[in-house]
């Protein structure tokens, strides 16, 4: 691992990643019109699958997969088959900024779910964040950021809902991933998570696959939210953890709703209110104290 100060190439990932990631919300909006959400997803984790398999390969990882195969792809239906779909099927009656800025939830999750079952009880600046972080989620839930109906029967607070269980469900694979995968090649877990989601998801695709073939537009954000914003997503982000470490490298969770905004606001023409940037501001300061990257002064924390 390579973590010299000196060395600033992670930030070329950092950015690249964050910029990547948030486009996913915007390829997701483009595609679910057409597919709908299950083969939307079932089209990323597959697509996503293809790009990084020849890559374990590759690297001599193949008897890790064998080994540790099965595990993955169970927590891949947690970890990536369920909260894709959700989080397709949310765009439905939200817009990208918001759905990205719930999406900045995972790491105040990850905390809750790191007390509940690994026993990381948090400390008072954790707990504060936590406190703040959920707070914002509710006034964003429930303030004008929601007005208005959804397409597809899909109403806004089911919308909310929905990316909130899906970033449940990324916490839930993540500590998962910590517990039964521990000492494994990062690309392990990544590669058997999106082929377990692919082996559920494919089938379901098929029975709601849409009776009108989607166009070239649909396809083209569909493979690319499985190449660019999964398989190289993915190659990035743990190309960071390799250099600057799992905690640091979390932290790319903090740019993603500024390029997604910046993107639905520019290239998609959604509304960007004051109710969500406050809000947002708010999860975002609850997320960095929760998961220690802000720490109050010592004389707050009494």
């Amino acid at each position: 691992m390579s973590t010299a100060p000196s060395s600033r190439a992670w930030l070329v990932d950092f950015v690249l990643l964050g910029a990547i990631w948030g486009a996913s919300f915007m390829f997701m909006r483009a595609a679910i019109g057409e597919f709908g959400a299950v083969p939307t997803a079932a089209v990323r984790v597959s697509v996503g699958a293809l790009v990084l398999l020849p890559l374990v390969f590759a690297r001599g990882f193949g008897p890790d997969l064998r080994r540790f195969g099965l595990r993955a792809m169970a927590i891949g239906v947690v970890s990536a088959a369920i909260p894709f779909t959700l989080f397709a099927y949310s765009l439905h009656a939200i817009s990208t900024g918001l759905s990205s800025i719930l999406n900045a939830t995972v790491p105040l999750f990850g905390a809750v779910v790191a007390w509940a079952w690994m026993g990381d009880r948090p400390n008072r600046s954790r707990v504060l964040g936590l406190v703040l972080g959920f707070s914002g989620v509710a006034a964003l839930a429930w303030g004008p950021a929601l007005a208005g109906g959804g397409a597809s029967g899909v109403t806004p607070m089911s919308a909310v809902l929905a990316c909130l269980l899906a970033t449940l469900c990324y916490a839930l694979g993540a500590t998962a991933v910590s517990r039964f995968l521990r000492q494994v090649p990062s690309l392990i877990p990544a590669v058997g998570s999106l082929m377990g989601a692919s082996l559920v998801l494919i089938p379901l695709a098929v029975w709601h696959w849409p009776q009108k073939s989607p166009s070239l537009l649909a396809w083209a954000a569909a493979v690319t939210l499985g190449v660019v914003c999964t398989g190289l997503a993915f190659i990035l982000y743990f190309r960071m953890i390799d250099r600057i470490g799992p905690a640091r490298a979390l932290a790319v969770t903090f740019i993603v709703p500024v390029f997604a905004l910046v993107y639905g606001t520019l290239l998609l023409g959604e509304p960007l209110t004051l109710t969500m940037v406050l809000c947002g501001a708010v999860i975002l300061l609850g997320t960095a104290l929760s998961t220690g990257i802000l720490r109050l002064p010592a004389a707050a924390r009494g």
